[in-house]
């Protein structure tokens, strides 16, 4: 691997984090309301706040700077690791992603597990089966599984499992069990992109030159299908790793807002109606270094899966 080709990855990855936090400070600044005004308000118990005190807490966050003092002001103190502080509780934006990220972590984990595990075994059944029919339906629930909206997953499974059967716990985030429905609204959609792009990947490599050498050279179909043709099958399905994680990420807003679970979903939820900018400044760069990353380390790891994939000063 290059120097050339490493540096290029970098500062694209550079480059997307920026352009990521740009953006989040332009429409959160263009968002109809007053964030001082409605911090005010919920702290003020009822009682009008004066021109004065609004023109005090504008000053002491910042806000009464032009935009653009605002931006170079913001994305400096970015630059050295200060996402600001909360206009709703006073917190260290920093501090209060980390108090709730574990959660997050925890149900993102899990959705990925059965997103990446359930995937590859529809993708193998499908494409091991000798019956056509089978072949077909396990074919097409890939694509029945990703038009299913989270929201409405979740509800279905809390109205099977908690209210119907009584299984599990319906809200929470207290045991394993109360992981198990999330961790399924979450990874079902995922997991039905990875079956797709598997099947198909597994399709293609079953018809090579190799895997037909293999079978001549006596190898069984368990074998051919997991061995030979497996392996190979799953580069394609990495290069989709950076979607899912941003697909996992913005799933936990609706699956932690369903299942009533703390995280970093119901924080920018919770953060959006109070008009926190700062709170959802730093979820937005927080999520956008996680997919950078996970995009930058696939870029990475792709040449060296592949030796099919060569890099000459810095292209491939």
């Amino acid at each position: 691997m290059s120097v050339p080709y490493l540096l290029r990855r970098v500062g694209l990855a550079l480059v997307v984090l920026w352009a990521a936090w740009t953006v989040s400070f332009v429409v959160l600044y263009l968002l109809p309301g007053d964030p001082v005004a409605t911090m005010a308000g919920g702290a003020s118990d009822g009682e009008p706040v004066s021109p004065a005190e609004l023109a005090a807490l504008r000053a002491r966050y910042g806000l009464d700077q032009p935009v653009l003092v605002q931006y170079g002001q913001k994305l400096a103190a970015a630059l050295h690791g200060d996402l600001g502080t909360s206009f709703a509780t006073g917190e260290p934006v920093s501090s209060a992603i980390g108090r709730v990220l574990p959660k997050t972590l925890q149900i993102a984990g899990a959705g990925l597990a059965v997103a990446v595990v359930g995937g590859t075994v529809v993708a193998v059944a499908a494409t091991w089966t000798r019956r056509r029919w089978l072949a077909q339906l396990l074919g097409s629930l890939p694509s029945l599984a990703v038009s299913l909206p989270v929201f409405w997953v979740g509800l279905m499974l809390v109205q099977l499992f908690s209210f119907t059967l009584g299984w599990l716990p319906s809200v929470g985030a207290r045991g394993p069990a109360a992981l198990v429905m999330p961790a399924i609204a979450l990874g079902l959609p995922t997991g039905a992109l990875i079956a797709q792009v598997l099947a198909r990947s597994l399709q293609t490599a079953l018809g090579s030159s190799y895997v037909t050498t293999a079978r001549a050279k006596g190898a069984g179909p368990a074998a051919v299908h997991l061995v030979h043709a497996l392996g190979n099958a799953a580069i394609p399905a990495l290069t989709v790793l950076g979607y899912v994680v941003g697909n996992l990420l913005a799933g936990t807003v609706v699956v932690e807002t369903v299942f009533t679970r703390p995280g970093l979903g119901r924080l920018t939820v919770s953060s959006v109606g109070l008009q926190d900018i700062p709170v959802v400044q730093g979820v937005v760069l927080f999520a956008s270094l996680v997919f950078v990353l996970v995009n930058l380390l696939v870029d990475l790891v792709y040449p060296l899966l592949d030796p099919r994939v060569l890099v000459h000063g810095g292209t491939r």
